[in-house]
């Protein structure tokens, strides 16, 4: 708990409505989208830098745990307080401060919504690229933290690819500034370290991201197979012609039933899997491109393969799965979404393997996915009052999580390791790797009241031991 004297020290920072520690109030906090949950002992609302390095040194003073939220759309568990403490939350940090076309960048606060930088932009002929299924809420220091990615990312990248500085507070409640306008600055790149740091490291506060110019052609394909397993060989069929286009993305037949129920996106309801495809460039390079995504979609056994002729229709296919978790949402209240990553080759199998799994735990489980750089999104469909199916699902996710690093995968390609998979990261990374990691974020958090207990074990706390395998010397930090 934090005493009411260290409350009061806080409100006066924030002032009277920037603060809540009422439980009922906090409760709204204690969650992300992912399955667990705990309460923050108290939350604040900065508007400014300055606020945020003032909230930061009374957390170092009286020693509080101390976790950044953004619009708590994460789904790794990244921003659940584990420890209690002290929440910053950025909602009213949430300023574009500007807009540089000449240098093609913007400057941003980090509560700002991801898709409204595209907006405000759009009349100049730019854009942001990195766009999240949740773009419409996610916001831009949240994306940072996780590195958040998205349907386009096959094409353009991840967040990390689209930061060009940063200003962040460490948690003595120094400010710093990283990187900046300039391309290839001298030194350590620090802002790819710290972007993907999942708070661990520090909290931002001012964002410079690249903006792209707006693609002079775009079409938007609907590829529909009756099998999963050929819409995946069509994937491993493109990436052998060496196309690449700017998204694929795989839908299964029960997903792509819930979505249509949904959205009414024009998905075919008898389906066994479809493919959204979409093509960005030169218009004749574009028109070339999709004869040859036609050509293989159709080699590869698809029935049919639709061009979307208008932007209505092009929108109405990408509104079906952008909201896709809402319309499992209609469907079943409670699920887990995974997201492991397998080479573009070992989609089928991963597939058959997800459905074993869902067989082998009486589970329901659906597919939605970033085919082209195999980043697998298994929703698992559970109910949380029926006893014990909380523990077969987290059960069925972790054997999912461990076929895709044993098919030469990962086990996140976009969410985040969080507290979700930290205690998988050892089935990925050398005890003497996973050391090196923690001795890096002591650099920035030296006692890890920063977001404790997200990304590495648990057991790499200070002095605790870690299990030890024969012939291991014991390691205490």
């Amino acid at each position: 708990m934090i005493s009411p004297e260290v409350i009061e020290q806080l409100r006066a920072v924030v002032g009277p409505t920037g603060l809540l520690d009422r439980p009922q109030d906090l409760t709204l906090y204690e969650y992300d989208g992912s399955i667990d949950t705990h309460p923050p002992d108290c939350v604040v609302f900065p508007r400014s830098t300055d606020e945020v390095s003032r909230l930061t040194k009374i957390a170092a003073e009286h020693h509080l745990p101390l976790v950044g939220r953004g619009a708590g759309t994460g789904l790794s568990g990244g921003v659940i307080p584990l420890e209690g403490g002290l929440m910053i939350a950025f909602a009213r940090m949430n300023k574009i401060l500007e807009i540089d076309y000449e240098n093609e960048c913007a400057t941003v606060q980090p509560g700002v919504v991801n898709l409204d930088i595209t907006v405000a932009v759009q009349g100049g002929g730019y854009y942001y690229a990195p766009d999240p299924s949740s773009q419409k809420a996610c916001t831009i220091g949240g994306n940072v933290a996780e590195n958040a990615g998205g349907p386009h990312t096959l094409a353009y990248g991840v967040t990390t690819n689209h930061v060009l500085g940063l200003e962040v507070v460490l948690p003595d409640g120094s400010v710093v500034e990283i990187g900046g306008k300039e391309s290839d600055l001298p030194g350590y790149d620090l802002r790819g370290l710290l972007t993907g740091s999942e708070g661990t490291m520090a909290l931002v506060t001012k964002v410079i991201v690249r903006l792209m110019r707006a693609p002079e052609k775009v079409k938007t394909l609907l590829a529909i197979y009756e099998t999963p397993q050929a819409a995946a060989d069509t994937v491993a069929g493109l990436t052998s012609k060496a196309i690449i286009p700017a998204a694929i993305e795989m839908l299964d037949g029960v997903m792509l039933r819930m979505v249509e129920e949904a959205s009414h996106a024009g998905y075919p309801l008898d389906a066994g899997a479809v493919l959204l495809i979409e093509l960005e460039g030169l218009t004749e390079a574009v028109e070339e491109q999709l004869t040859q995504v036609v050509s293989v979609c159709e080699e590869n056994g698809a029935r049919e393969v639709r061009v979307a002729k208008s932007e209505a229709e092009r929108a109405a296919l990408w509104k079906g799965r952008k909201n896709a978790f809402g319309a499992v949402g209609r469907v079943s209240p409670t699920y887990y979404v995974q997201d492991g990553v397998v080479p573009r080759t070992r989609i089928a199998d991963t597939l058959k393997f997800i459905y074993s799994v869902a067989e082998k735990y009486d589970l329901k489980i659906s597919n939605i996915f970033h085919a082209g750089d195999g980043n697998m999104h298994p929703i698992i469909l559970f109910n949380k009052h029926i006893p014990d199916e909380l523990e077969r699902t987290k059960k069925a996710g972790a054997e999912i999580l461990n076929y895709c690093i044993d098919a030469g995968g990962a086990i996140t390609g976009e969410h985040g390791v969080g507290m979700e998979k930290n205690e998988l990261m050892p089935r990925m990374f050398k005890p003497e790797s996973l050391e090196m990691m923690e001795r890096l974020i002591r650099v920035f958090n030296p006692d890890r009241r920063l977001n404790p207990g997200k990304i590495l074990p648990t057991g790499m706390g200070c002095m605790e031991v870690r299990p030890m395998t024969a012939g291991q010397k014991r390691t205490e930090w």
